[in-house]
């Protein structure tokens, strides 16, 4: 269930708090195929299906930059701040790949508010995902994303 916050003001009382977690969703080869047209990144662990099921992993996985793609499509179906006229993705802090994802895989964002400082129009937002598969001890992704919410 996504979270609600009715203002900046309410988000940013939420620094140090656990935001919630998005539903999962499921990896398919064809979203991995279009991440691999969209960015150049052909490498069979990708997308060649049968050679990749022979390789290290057992199957073909997404590209780690796919994993980290989704925090965006993840946020959306952890938390919303209600009253803003735009969100900017600033930028990224301490990103790890512990664990590849395989195809066929769920996963799911964990995500905490860790820091929120203001900017001009606006909040600057830290917030650390967690991004689990189903299944797995270690997380695919773990990464501080930096926001601006603007109102």
């Amino acid at each position: 269930m996504t979270r609600v916050f009715s203002s900046l003001d309410e988000f940013a009382a939420a620094t140090g708090q656990h935001l919630g977690h998005s539903d999962w969703h499921t990896i398919t080869q064809d979203q991995v195929n279009t991440f691999a047209d969209a960015t150049g990144d052909h490498q069979w662990i990708h997308v060649d299906i049968e050679k990749a099921g022979k390789g290290p992993f057992g199957a073909p996985i997404a590209h780690g930059f796919l994993t980290l793609s989704l925090i965006p499509l993840l946020a959306q179906r952890t938390y919303r701040v209600d009253g803003l006229s735009m969100g900017i993705n600033y930028g990224l802090n301490k990103v790890r790949f512990p664990q590849p994802v395989k195809v066929g895989a769920k996963v799911r964002g964990g995500a905490e508010l860790v820091e929120i400082t203001d900017v001009p129009g606006g909040k600057q937002a830290v917030v650390r995902w967690r991004i689990e598969i189903d299944g797995e001890p270690k997380p695919a992704c773990v990464a501080e994303f930096v926001g601006r919410l603007l109102a």
